[in-house]
């Protein structure tokens, strides 16, 4: 049994939800362990939640507050949680309570018995609505094709990580990435536990089809070099393409035949500007991707902390 445990949850505008999480979980932790902490990083919400976060943190000094300047997104809030963080073990969890914290000692009890690094939530059915559920399948289905990070599907951000992993994720300081796609690029071994997901406990989800986007954009061009090799085979297609064309034009005017009229040159040089701005389009983000690690700027800034001050 792991000897310490912290919990680590992002928030944002999960005011409602926060009483009823700490209620949970502290009879979850208190159960099985005595060495405990549960970290709340209120990810610039607009509601209530810090006051929430202080206010529980009064009843319980196991809680950690950690208030950062604006949203920075989920991602970098995790981030700034694990630098945080000193349990023997990690667990991370989503606030609106579809991760169920009754589920927590089963993935720390994967963890133990299959000597995994990281025990994962994987959903036998989920109370999500039907676009959500698209929109991760789609995620899925392009990150497995187009980058060189596999995982199975249904997998959650619900999972239990030991503490080595966390210091060895620690040495990948990027800006661009997203901290559970480096889990899975660095290839750390983990065992999938069948769980059931809630429905929300109240309020609504702070994924927008915006952050899905993102969070897709950030895995491919963070993990892959598909869309430059993309561009670099469509243009080459397609100057093959040119050649031939203009080879048949040259031969039907020495025909004698009538040259294609204008209209079909404009679609075709209308086409040919339209994918060269793609193109430029996709050398952009890499080059933008390249600037802003060059910046060195941090990935999330915190502007208060409630408890344990010291990171690990």
């Amino acid at each position: 049994m792991f000897k310490s445990i912290t919990v680590l949850i992002p928030v944002f505008n999960d005011q409602e939800v926060l009483p009823e999480l700490h209620r949970r979980l502290k009879a979850v932790l208190d159960k099985d362990w005595q060495d405990y902490e549960m970290i709340l990083v209120d990810d610039g919400s607009g509601d209530s939640s810090w006051q929430e976060i202080e206010a529980l943190h009064k009843q319980d000094d196991r809680i950690v507050g950690i208030r950062l300047m604006r949203n920075f997104g989920q991602q970098n809030a995790i981030a700034a949680g694990l630098d945080y963080a000193g349990g023997d073990v990690v667990v991370i969890m989503d606030s609106d309570l579809q991760d169920r914290p009754e589920d927590i000692p089963r993935l720390v009890q994967a963890l133990e018995e299959n000597d995994a690094s990281m025990a994962i939530a994987r959903w036998k059915s989920r109370k999500d609505s039907w676009f959500k559920l698209a929109v991760s399948r789609l995620f899925y289905s392009v990150s497995k094709k187009i980058t060189n990070i596999r995982h199975e599907p249904n997998l959650a951000v619900f999972r239990a990580i030991k503490r080595e992993v966390i210091e060895e994720l620690r040495k990948y300081p990027e800006k661009t990435s997203t901290t559970l796609s480096l889990l899975y690029w660095i290839g750390v071994d983990y065992v999938a536990v069948d769980l059931e997901r809630d429905p929300r406990f109240a309020g609504k989800s702070g994924y927008s089809l915006k952050k899905m986007i993102k969070l897709t954009a950030d895995r491919i061009f963070s993990f892959s070099m598909f869309p430059i090799r993309a561009a670099i085979l469509a243009g080459t297609l397609i100057s093959a393409l040119s050649f031939f064309t203009g080879m048949v034009l040259i031969i039907r005017r020495m025909m004698g035949l009538v040259a294609p009229g204008w209209t079909s040159m404009i679609v075709l040089t209308l086409f040919l500007f339209g994918l060269n701005f793609l193109f430029l389009g996709v050398v952009g983000e890499y080059l933008g991707r390249i600037f802003l690690e060059s910046k060195q700027r941090p990935k999330y800034i915190v502007k208060k902390v409630l408890g344990n001050k010291c990171k690990k």
